[in-house]
C-alpha cells in the first residue's frame, strides 16, 4: 500500500502596515514643477502626452515647452562628393512645424497655462535631452508609440534613449493604457 503523501501548507500572511516616520529635522517636502518638456511628432501617441502635461501645468502653475525636432535632411551624392545637405528644405520644414505646433497648442491648451513652442533639428532623442539640461526642465512628459519586435530593433525608441539620458524625472505616456485624466473639465 502506498503512502500518501504529505500536503504541505503554505502559511498566510498577515498584512503589514507601517506607519512611515518623518525624518527629524526636515521640512515637509513637495514637488516644485516650473518647466514641463513635451516632445511632439504630431502622432496621435504624444498629443496624448500633451493631454496628460496640461493638466500637470495647472495644477503646479508650470510653464510647457511644446518641442518638434526636425531631422536633418541628407540625400547621398552620385558625384563623389559624399553626403549632400539641404538647409533651405530644413529651413521650410522649421517653419512648418512652428506653425503646426502653434495650432496644436491653440487646439489643446488653455488660456490658464503658458505654452512655448520649440522647434530644434537633430537627431532628436539628442536634442530633447540637451534642450531639456541647458533650460533646467523640470519633467519630461512624452509618449512611446508601443513599438515590439522587429519594429522595434529597426526604428529604436526615442523614448527609450530619452528615459537613459535625460537630466530629469521622465513620464512616459504609453499608447494602450489606463487613462487617469478625465477630459470632461
Amino acid at each position: 500500500m502506498k503512502k500518501p503523501t504529505p500536503r504541505r501548507t503554505v502559511p498566510q500572511r498577515k498584512k503589514v502596515t507601517r506607519k512611515l516616520s518623518a525624518p527629524r529635522r526636515t521640512a515637509e517636502r513637495s514637488i516644485k514643477l516650473k518647466k514641463i518638456l513635451v516632445p511632439i511628432d504630431f502622432s496621435d501617441h504624444s498629443k496624448k502626452a500633451l493631454r496628460y502635461a496640461l493638466p500637470f501645468a495647472r495644477q503646479f502653475s508650470a510653464s510647457l515647452e511644446v518641442m518638434y525636432v526636425v531631422e536633418p535632411t541628407i540625400y547621398p551624392s552620385d558625384f563623389g562628393f559624399g553626403q549632400v545637405g539641404f538647409p533651405d528644405v530644413e529651413k521650410e520644414l522649421q517653419e512648418k512645424a512652428t506653425q503646426e505646433l502653434l495650432a496644436l497648442i491653440d487646439e489643446h491648451g488653455s488660456n490658464d497655462v503658458r505654452a512655448v513652442p520649440v522647434v530644434s533639428t537633430g537627431i532628436p532623442f539628442v536634442e530633447i535631452t540637451t534642450y531639456a539640461q541647458t533650460e533646467g526642465i523640470d519633467l519630461i512628459i512624452i509618449a512611446t508609440h508601443g513599438r515590439s519586435g522587429v519594429e522595434h530593433i529597426l526604428f529604436g525608441s526615442t523614448a527609450e534613449k530619452i528615459i537613459r539620458k535625460a537630466p530629469c524625472p521622465v513620464l512616459v505616456v504609453r499608447a494602450e493604457e489606463h487613462d487617469f485624466i478625465d477630459d470632461r473639465a
